[in-house]
Protein backbone atom coordinates (compact mmCIF):
# COMPACT_ATOMS: atom_id res chain seq x y z
CA UNK A 1 0.00 0.00 0.00
CA UNK A 2 1.03 3.04 -0.75
CA UNK A 3 -0.17 6.41 0.56
CA UNK A 4 -1.10 8.78 -2.65
CA UNK A 5 -2.63 12.26 -3.13
CA UNK A 6 -4.14 13.20 -6.15
CA UNK A 7 -4.47 17.22 -7.26
CA UNK A 8 -7.57 17.40 -9.09
CA UNK A 9 -10.83 15.80 -9.42
CA UNK A 10 -11.50 15.98 -13.56
CA UNK A 11 -12.33 12.60 -15.07
CA UNK A 12 -8.45 11.60 -15.16
CA UNK A 13 -7.68 12.11 -11.22
CA UNK A 14 -11.01 10.47 -10.40
CA UNK A 15 -10.12 7.32 -12.49
CA UNK A 16 -6.62 7.33 -11.07
CA UNK A 17 -8.05 7.44 -7.49
CA UNK A 18 -10.50 4.42 -8.65
CA UNK A 19 -7.67 2.22 -10.12
CA UNK A 20 -5.27 3.10 -7.48
CA UNK A 21 -7.75 2.40 -4.93
CA UNK A 22 -8.38 -1.13 -6.80
CA UNK A 23 -4.60 -1.95 -6.43
CA UNK A 24 -4.60 -1.37 -2.78
CA UNK A 25 -3.34 1.93 -2.40
CA UNK A 26 -4.33 4.85 0.11
CA UNK A 27 -5.37 7.68 -1.69
CA UNK A 28 -6.76 11.12 -1.08
CA UNK A 29 -8.03 13.56 -3.99
CA UNK A 30 -8.00 17.40 -4.01
CA UNK A 31 -9.56 19.66 -5.81
CA UNK A 32 -9.99 23.53 -5.86
CA UNK A 33 -13.50 23.80 -7.18
CA UNK A 34 -16.57 23.00 -5.48
CA UNK A 35 -17.54 20.41 -6.95
CA UNK A 36 -16.06 17.02 -8.75
CA UNK A 37 -15.96 16.42 -12.76
CA UNK A 38 -13.46 19.18 -13.96
CA UNK A 39 -14.94 19.56 -17.81
CA UNK A 40 -17.35 16.91 -17.34
CA UNK A 41 -19.29 18.55 -14.29
CA UNK A 42 -22.64 19.29 -15.07
CA UNK A 43 -24.64 22.48 -13.50
CA UNK A 44 -28.21 23.18 -13.33
CA UNK A 45 -29.33 25.09 -16.40
CA UNK A 46 -32.90 26.67 -15.51
CA UNK A 47 -34.41 23.10 -14.12
CA UNK A 48 -31.63 20.80 -16.88
CA UNK A 49 -28.65 19.25 -14.93
CA UNK A 50 -25.82 19.19 -17.86
CA UNK A 51 -22.42 19.17 -18.79
CA UNK A 52 -20.78 22.62 -18.40
CA UNK A 53 -18.52 21.50 -21.98
CA UNK A 54 -20.20 19.25 -24.11
CA UNK A 55 -18.92 15.96 -24.14
CA UNK A 56 -19.92 13.04 -27.05
CA UNK A 57 -18.57 9.40 -26.97
CA UNK A 58 -17.15 7.74 -30.07
CA UNK A 59 -16.93 4.21 -31.34
CA UNK A 60 -13.24 3.50 -30.63
CA UNK A 61 -13.28 5.36 -27.25
CA UNK A 62 -12.32 1.91 -25.32
CA UNK A 63 -11.11 2.67 -22.70
CA UNK A 64 -14.52 4.45 -21.45
CA UNK A 65 -16.25 1.31 -22.12
CA UNK A 66 -13.65 -0.35 -19.84
CA UNK A 67 -14.12 1.99 -17.05
CA UNK A 68 -17.68 2.22 -17.05
CA UNK A 69 -17.89 -1.47 -17.13
CA UNK A 70 -15.79 -1.56 -14.13
CA UNK A 71 -18.00 0.94 -12.35
CA UNK A 72 -20.98 -1.32 -13.40
CA UNK A 73 -22.54 1.67 -15.38
CA UNK A 74 -21.70 -0.34 -18.97
CA UNK A 75 -25.65 -0.30 -19.41
CA UNK A 76 -25.71 3.26 -19.63
CA UNK A 77 -23.95 3.96 -22.82
CA UNK A 78 -26.54 5.02 -25.61
CA UNK A 79 -26.10 5.88 -29.18
CA UNK A 80 -27.67 7.77 -31.54
CA UNK A 81 -27.34 8.63 -35.44
CA UNK A 82 -26.34 12.01 -36.02
CA UNK A 83 -24.98 13.97 -38.55
CA UNK A 84 -23.18 17.30 -39.45
CA UNK A 85 -23.38 20.32 -41.93
CA UNK A 86 -21.70 23.31 -42.70
CA UNK A 87 -23.20 26.44 -42.94
CA UNK A 88 -22.13 28.64 -45.57
CA UNK A 89 -24.04 31.29 -48.41
CA UNK A 90 -26.64 31.44 -45.78
CA UNK A 91 -27.76 27.94 -45.66
CA UNK A 92 -26.60 25.00 -44.30
CA UNK A 93 -24.84 21.87 -45.97
CA UNK A 94 -25.28 18.36 -45.04
CA UNK A 95 -21.64 16.88 -44.47
CA UNK A 96 -19.83 13.79 -43.22
CA UNK A 97 -21.31 11.08 -45.66
CA UNK A 98 -20.77 9.88 -49.69
CA UNK A 99 -24.19 10.92 -50.83
CA UNK A 100 -23.61 14.69 -49.00
CA UNK A 101 -20.10 14.74 -50.70
CA UNK A 102 -21.13 14.06 -53.93
CA UNK A 103 -23.96 16.31 -53.88
CA UNK A 104 -22.75 19.12 -52.68
CA UNK A 105 -22.05 22.31 -53.67
CA UNK A 106 -19.37 23.36 -51.53
CA UNK A 107 -16.67 21.63 -53.79
CA UNK A 108 -16.18 20.70 -57.60
CA UNK A 109 -15.55 17.45 -58.90
CA UNK A 110 -12.23 17.29 -58.20
CA UNK A 111 -12.01 18.98 -55.10
CA UNK A 112 -14.61 16.25 -53.81
CA UNK A 113 -12.51 13.17 -55.30
CA UNK A 114 -9.67 14.53 -53.51
CA UNK A 115 -11.07 15.36 -49.90
CA UNK A 116 -13.10 11.95 -50.15
CA UNK A 117 -9.71 10.12 -50.82
CA UNK A 118 -7.81 11.94 -48.14
CA UNK A 119 -10.76 11.83 -45.51
CA UNK A 120 -11.30 7.66 -46.09
CA UNK A 121 -7.62 7.22 -46.13
CA UNK A 122 -6.97 8.65 -42.65
CA UNK A 123 -9.63 6.31 -41.28
CA UNK A 124 -8.12 4.10 -42.12
CA UNK A 125 -4.62 4.52 -40.70
CA UNK A 126 -3.11 3.05 -37.55
CA UNK A 127 -0.51 5.14 -37.24
CA UNK A 128 0.60 9.13 -37.85
CA UNK A 129 4.05 8.82 -37.24
CA UNK A 130 4.67 10.02 -40.39
CA UNK A 131 2.72 13.50 -39.88
CA UNK A 132 4.47 14.68 -36.50
CA UNK A 133 7.16 17.01 -38.09
CA UNK A 134 4.16 18.38 -40.55
CA UNK A 135 1.54 21.45 -40.15
CA UNK A 136 -2.07 20.35 -40.63
CA UNK A 137 -2.30 23.20 -43.47
CA UNK A 138 0.76 21.42 -45.52
CA UNK A 139 -0.97 17.92 -44.83
CA UNK A 140 -4.32 18.75 -46.23
CA UNK A 141 -2.81 20.98 -49.16
CA UNK A 142 -0.96 18.21 -50.13
CA UNK A 143 -4.16 15.45 -50.19
CA UNK A 144 -7.40 17.20 -50.86
CA UNK A 145 -5.71 21.03 -52.32
CA UNK A 146 -4.77 24.27 -51.33
CA UNK A 147 -8.40 24.80 -52.68
CA UNK A 148 -10.41 22.81 -50.10
CA UNK A 149 -8.25 23.98 -47.34
CA UNK A 150 -9.42 27.44 -48.00
CA UNK A 151 -13.17 26.77 -48.63
CA UNK A 152 -13.69 24.06 -45.88
CA UNK A 153 -10.79 24.61 -43.16
CA UNK A 154 -9.33 27.19 -42.58
CA UNK A 155 -11.87 29.84 -41.19
CA UNK A 156 -12.48 26.93 -38.85
CA UNK A 157 -8.60 26.92 -38.17
CA UNK A 158 -8.84 30.86 -37.87
CA UNK A 159 -11.43 30.70 -35.42
CA UNK A 160 -10.11 28.22 -33.09
CA UNK A 161 -6.37 28.79 -33.03
CA UNK A 162 -6.09 32.75 -34.44
CA UNK A 163 -2.44 33.36 -34.73
CA UNK A 164 -1.21 30.12 -34.23
CA UNK A 165 -3.52 28.23 -36.99
CA UNK A 166 -0.79 27.69 -39.62
CA UNK A 167 1.40 25.91 -36.66
CA UNK A 168 -1.11 23.26 -35.98
CA UNK A 169 0.10 19.56 -35.73
CA UNK A 170 -1.49 17.54 -38.97
CA UNK A 171 -1.08 14.37 -36.80
CA UNK A 172 -3.30 16.12 -34.30
CA UNK A 173 -5.85 16.64 -36.93
CA UNK A 174 -5.95 13.32 -38.51
CA UNK A 175 -6.28 11.62 -35.56
CA UNK A 176 -9.30 13.81 -34.85
CA UNK A 177 -10.47 12.63 -38.26
CA UNK A 178 -10.02 8.66 -37.83
CA UNK A 179 -11.55 9.14 -33.94
CA UNK A 180 -15.20 10.68 -35.52
CA UNK A 181 -14.88 8.47 -39.49
CA UNK A 182 -14.60 5.42 -37.13
CA UNK A 183 -17.99 6.45 -35.49
CA UNK A 184 -20.15 4.83 -37.72
CA UNK A 185 -22.38 2.15 -37.77
CA UNK A 186 -21.85 2.20 -41.99
CA UNK A 187 -20.42 4.06 -44.91
CA UNK A 188 -23.59 6.41 -44.82
CA UNK A 189 -24.33 7.14 -41.51
CA UNK A 190 -22.46 8.21 -38.54
CA UNK A 191 -23.09 7.30 -35.22
CA UNK A 192 -22.38 9.05 -31.48
CA UNK A 193 -22.80 7.99 -28.67
CA UNK A 194 -23.82 9.72 -25.04
CA UNK A 195 -23.84 8.53 -21.17
CA UNK A 196 -27.73 8.01 -20.34
CA UNK A 197 -28.03 10.88 -17.42
CA UNK A 198 -25.05 13.03 -19.03
CA UNK A 199 -21.43 12.89 -18.46
CA UNK A 200 -22.37 13.66 -14.24
CA UNK A 201 -23.55 9.68 -14.29
CA UNK A 202 -19.64 8.94 -14.82
CA UNK A 203 -18.60 11.25 -12.63
CA UNK A 204 -20.82 10.11 -9.69
CA UNK A 205 -19.89 6.36 -10.03
CA UNK A 206 -16.30 7.11 -9.65
CA UNK A 207 -16.92 9.48 -6.57
CA UNK A 208 -19.11 6.11 -5.20
CA UNK A 209 -16.46 3.83 -5.99
CA UNK A 210 -13.78 5.95 -4.69
CA UNK A 211 -15.39 6.62 -1.16
CA UNK A 212 -16.94 2.97 -1.22
CA UNK A 213 -13.19 1.99 -1.58
CA UNK A 214 -11.91 4.08 1.32
CA UNK A 215 -10.72 7.23 -0.52
CA UNK A 216 -11.41 10.68 0.53
CA UNK A 217 -12.43 13.72 -2.15
CA UNK A 218 -11.71 16.80 -0.20
CA UNK A 219 -13.35 20.12 -2.38
CA UNK A 220 -12.74 23.58 -2.19
CA UNK A 221 -9.36 22.62 -1.35
CA UNK A 222 -6.30 24.28 -3.72
CA UNK A 223 -3.23 22.58 -4.21
CA UNK A 224 -0.83 25.28 -2.75
CA UNK A 225 2.72 23.01 -2.98
CA UNK A 226 4.23 19.67 -3.37
CA UNK A 227 6.27 18.52 -0.67
CA UNK A 228 9.75 16.68 -1.15
CA UNK A 229 13.09 15.68 0.82
CA UNK A 230 15.87 14.20 -0.70
CA UNK A 231 14.17 13.99 -4.09
CA UNK A 232 10.89 12.00 -3.22
CA UNK A 233 7.79 13.40 -2.62
CA UNK A 234 6.67 13.57 0.84
CA UNK A 235 2.87 14.95 0.72
CA UNK A 236 0.83 17.62 -1.01
CA UNK A 237 0.10 21.19 0.78
CA UNK A 238 -3.49 21.97 -0.19
CA UNK A 239 -5.93 24.36 1.40
CA UNK A 240 -3.69 25.59 4.66
CA UNK A 241 -3.49 21.57 5.32
CA UNK A 242 -0.56 19.25 4.89
CA UNK A 243 -1.49 15.93 3.11
CA UNK A 244 1.67 12.89 3.70
CA UNK A 245 2.29 11.23 0.53
CA UNK A 246 4.52 8.50 -0.82
CA UNK A 247 2.80 9.23 -4.46
CA UNK A 248 1.65 12.44 -5.97
CA UNK A 249 -0.45 12.19 -9.49
CA UNK A 250 -0.91 15.50 -10.67
CA UNK A 251 -3.45 16.14 -12.93
CA UNK A 252 -3.91 20.05 -13.24
CA UNK A 253 -3.05 22.30 -16.74
CA UNK A 254 0.88 22.17 -17.22
CA UNK A 255 0.63 26.04 -16.66
CA UNK A 256 0.16 25.21 -13.39
CA UNK A 257 2.73 23.25 -12.31
CA UNK A 258 5.92 25.41 -11.89
CA UNK A 259 4.27 27.29 -9.14
CA UNK A 260 3.16 23.84 -7.54
CA UNK A 261 5.77 21.87 -8.02
CA UNK A 262 9.18 24.20 -7.20
CA UNK A 263 11.45 21.87 -6.32
CA UNK A 264 11.36 20.40 -9.97
CA UNK A 265 14.56 20.84 -12.11
CA UNK A 266 14.59 23.97 -13.88
CA UNK A 267 14.70 22.13 -17.19
CA UNK A 268 11.23 20.27 -16.28
CA UNK A 269 10.06 23.21 -15.37
CA UNK A 270 10.75 25.48 -18.44
CA UNK A 271 9.33 22.17 -20.05
CA UNK A 272 6.14 22.74 -18.68
CA UNK A 273 6.28 26.33 -19.61
CA UNK A 274 6.95 25.67 -22.71
CA UNK A 275 3.57 23.75 -23.54
CA UNK A 276 1.06 26.87 -24.64
CA UNK A 277 -2.67 26.75 -24.32
CA UNK A 278 -5.74 28.50 -25.52
CA UNK A 279 -8.95 29.29 -23.55
CA UNK A 280 -12.63 28.37 -24.67
CA UNK A 281 -15.44 30.41 -23.53
CA UNK A 282 -18.92 28.25 -24.09
CA UNK A 283 -21.78 29.52 -24.23
CA UNK A 284 -25.16 27.25 -23.56
CA UNK A 285 -28.20 28.11 -25.00
CA UNK A 286 -31.73 26.27 -24.43
CA UNK A 287 -34.21 27.32 -26.61
CA UNK A 288 -37.41 26.78 -27.37
CA UNK A 289 -37.20 25.44 -31.47
CA UNK A 290 -34.66 23.26 -33.08
CA UNK A 291 -32.19 25.00 -35.13
CA UNK A 292 -30.93 22.28 -37.42
CA UNK A 293 -31.37 18.44 -37.56
CA UNK A 294 -27.67 18.18 -37.14
CA UNK A 295 -25.38 17.79 -34.21
CA UNK A 296 -22.33 19.52 -35.53
CA UNK A 297 -22.33 22.49 -37.71
CA UNK A 298 -19.27 23.71 -39.31
CA UNK A 299 -19.61 27.65 -39.72
CA UNK A 300 -17.76 28.82 -42.88
CA UNK A 301 -19.65 32.46 -43.15
CA UNK A 302 -18.15 35.58 -43.46
CA UNK A 303 -19.44 37.95 -40.45
CA UNK A 304 -19.61 34.89 -37.75
CA UNK A 305 -16.46 34.40 -35.49
CA UNK A 306 -17.50 31.10 -34.47
CA UNK A 307 -16.30 27.95 -35.67
CA UNK A 308 -19.25 26.07 -35.25
CA UNK A 309 -22.08 25.06 -33.00
CA UNK A 310 -23.14 21.72 -31.52
CA UNK A 311 -26.88 21.23 -30.71
CA UNK A 312 -26.44 18.86 -28.13
CA UNK A 313 -30.19 17.87 -28.27
CA UNK A 314 -29.68 16.20 -31.41
CA UNK A 315 -27.18 13.75 -29.60
CA UNK A 316 -28.99 13.32 -26.35
CA UNK A 317 -32.73 13.44 -25.99
CA UNK A 318 -34.21 16.54 -23.74
CA UNK A 319 -37.21 18.52 -23.49
CA UNK A 320 -35.80 21.48 -25.07
CA UNK A 321 -33.47 22.47 -27.53
CA UNK A 322 -30.09 22.88 -25.93
CA UNK A 323 -26.96 24.03 -28.03
CA UNK A 324 -23.52 25.09 -27.17
CA UNK A 325 -21.39 27.48 -28.82
CA UNK A 326 -17.62 27.23 -28.08
CA UNK A 327 -15.18 30.87 -28.75
CA UNK A 328 -11.80 29.19 -28.97
CA UNK A 329 -9.45 32.04 -28.74
CA UNK A 330 -5.65 33.10 -26.66
CA UNK A 331 -7.03 34.66 -23.42
CA UNK A 332 -5.14 37.94 -24.39
CA UNK A 333 -8.05 38.51 -27.85
CA UNK A 334 -10.23 41.21 -26.84
CA UNK A 335 -13.65 39.05 -26.92
CA UNK A 336 -11.68 37.28 -23.38
CA UNK A 337 -13.19 40.00 -21.50
CA UNK A 338 -16.70 40.99 -22.62
CA UNK A 339 -19.12 40.20 -20.66
CA UNK A 340 -21.49 37.48 -19.99
CA UNK A 341 -24.14 39.01 -21.84
CA UNK A 342 -22.17 40.21 -24.38
CA UNK A 343 -21.13 36.86 -25.61
CA UNK A 344 -24.86 35.83 -25.01
CA UNK A 345 -26.56 38.34 -27.34
CA UNK A 346 -23.61 37.62 -30.09
CA UNK A 347 -23.72 33.75 -30.17
CA UNK A 348 -27.79 33.85 -30.43
CA UNK A 349 -27.64 36.02 -33.04
CA UNK A 350 -25.37 33.97 -35.04
CA UNK A 351 -27.94 31.19 -34.16
CA UNK A 352 -30.75 33.04 -35.82
CA UNK A 353 -28.20 33.43 -38.82
CA UNK A 354 -28.28 29.93 -39.10
CA UNK A 355 -32.33 29.73 -38.86
CA UNK A 356 -33.72 32.97 -39.19
CA UNK A 357 -37.50 31.31 -38.37
CA UNK A 358 -35.55 31.58 -34.33
CA UNK A 359 -36.59 34.66 -32.45
CA UNK A 360 -35.91 36.35 -29.31
CA UNK A 361 -38.93 34.85 -27.38
CA UNK A 362 -37.54 30.97 -28.35
CA UNK A 363 -34.67 31.84 -25.66
CA UNK A 364 -35.25 30.17 -22.60
CA UNK A 365 -32.10 30.66 -21.05
CA UNK A 366 -28.29 31.47 -21.78
CA UNK A 367 -25.11 30.61 -19.21
CA UNK A 368 -21.73 30.98 -20.45
CA UNK A 369 -18.65 28.82 -19.09
CA UNK A 370 -15.24 30.18 -19.09
CA UNK A 371 -11.66 27.73 -18.84
CA UNK A 372 -8.75 29.45 -19.25
CA UNK A 373 -6.32 25.94 -20.10
CA UNK A 374 -8.64 24.42 -22.47
CA UNK A 375 -6.47 23.60 -25.71
CA UNK A 376 -3.30 22.53 -25.88
CA UNK A 377 -1.53 24.37 -28.97
CA UNK A 378 0.04 21.03 -30.28
CA UNK A 379 1.72 21.99 -32.86
CA UNK A 380 4.49 20.23 -35.77
CA UNK A 381 7.38 18.16 -33.15
CA UNK A 382 4.75 18.31 -30.10
CA UNK A 383 5.52 14.98 -28.87
CA UNK A 384 9.03 15.40 -28.19
CA UNK A 385 7.87 18.38 -25.95
CA UNK A 386 5.80 16.35 -23.84
CA UNK A 387 7.82 15.82 -20.73
CA UNK A 388 7.91 12.04 -19.65
CA UNK A 389 4.93 11.08 -16.76
CA UNK A 390 7.42 9.92 -14.51
CA UNK A 391 9.05 13.32 -13.33
CA UNK A 392 12.47 13.50 -11.68
CA UNK A 393 11.13 13.48 -8.07
CA UNK A 394 10.49 9.86 -7.69
CA UNK A 395 7.15 9.54 -6.63
CA UNK A 396 5.61 12.16 -8.54
CA UNK A 397 3.65 11.58 -12.06
CA UNK A 398 2.14 14.65 -13.69
CA UNK A 399 0.00 14.58 -16.86
CA UNK A 400 -2.57 16.47 -18.17
CA UNK A 401 -4.71 16.50 -21.51
CA UNK A 402 -1.64 17.61 -23.55
CA UNK A 403 -0.28 13.98 -22.28
CA UNK A 404 -3.32 12.58 -24.73
CA UNK A 405 -1.64 13.13 -27.55
CA UNK A 406 -2.07 13.23 -30.57
CA UNK A 407 -5.40 12.26 -29.38
CA UNK A 408 -7.74 14.85 -28.53
CA UNK A 409 -9.05 15.65 -25.06
CA UNK A 410 -11.69 13.68 -23.78
CA UNK A 411 -12.43 10.86 -21.23
CA UNK A 412 -11.56 7.98 -23.11
CA UNK A 413 -7.30 9.36 -22.85
CA UNK A 414 -7.78 10.50 -19.44
CA UNK A 415 -9.03 6.81 -17.92
CA UNK A 416 -6.46 5.34 -20.14
CA UNK A 417 -3.45 7.45 -18.84
CA UNK A 418 -5.16 7.35 -15.30
CA UNK A 419 -4.98 2.96 -15.59
CA UNK A 420 -1.34 3.57 -16.66
CA UNK A 421 -0.62 5.91 -13.46
CA UNK A 422 -2.09 4.16 -10.93
CA UNK A 423 -0.08 0.84 -12.00
CA UNK A 424 3.50 3.16 -12.02
CA UNK A 425 2.55 3.81 -8.26
CA UNK A 426 5.08 2.62 -5.77
CA UNK A 427 7.55 1.68 -8.21
CA UNK A 428 10.10 4.21 -7.21
CA UNK A 429 11.24 4.70 -11.10
CA UNK A 430 12.18 0.88 -11.20
CA UNK A 431 11.17 -2.00 -13.56
CA UNK A 432 8.44 -4.11 -11.95
CA UNK A 433 5.84 -6.90 -13.04
CA UNK A 434 2.95 -4.40 -13.40
CA UNK A 435 -0.07 -5.34 -10.97
CA UNK A 436 -3.28 -7.10 -12.42
CA UNK A 437 -6.86 -5.61 -12.00
CA UNK A 438 -9.47 -8.07 -10.96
Amino acid sequence: MTKTVIIGAGAMGLAAAHYALKLGHEVDVIEADAVPGGMAAHFDFDGLSIERFYHFVCKPDRPTFALMEDLGIGDKMRWRDTSMAYFKGGKLHKWGDPISLLTSSLLNPVEKFRYGLQMFLTSKRRSFDDLENRTAKAWIEGGAGRSVYDKLWRPLMDLKFYQYADDVSAAWIATRVRRIGNSRKSLFQEELGYIEGGSETLVKALVDSIERQGGRIHLKTPAERIETEDGRVTGVRAGGKLFPAQAVISTVPTPFVSSIAPDLPEPSKRAYEAIRNIGVICVVHKLKRRVSPHFWVNIVEPGIEIPGIIEFSNLRPMPDTVVYVPYYMPTDHPKWSWSDEQLADESFGYIRRINPQITEADRLASKVGRLRYAQPLCEPGFAAKIPPVRTPIEGLQIADTCFYYPEDRGVSEGARLAKEMARAIGTDHQPRREPEFA
